[in-house]
């Protein structure tokens, strides 16, 4: 019979603070949100 075993730990970031960005056109102001659906 084998047996095996593994111990994990994963530690995440802080997240940061983010990050904000705008759709920009020539000819269209206040673009909006950049981005899409998610």
């Amino acid at each position: 019979m084998f047996l095996d075993e593994a111990e994990v730990e994963f530690i995440s970031g802080r997240g940061g603070s983010g990050a904000v960005s705008f759709h920009r056109e020539k000819h269209v102001p206040r673009g909006g949100p950049d981005g899409a659906d998610g």
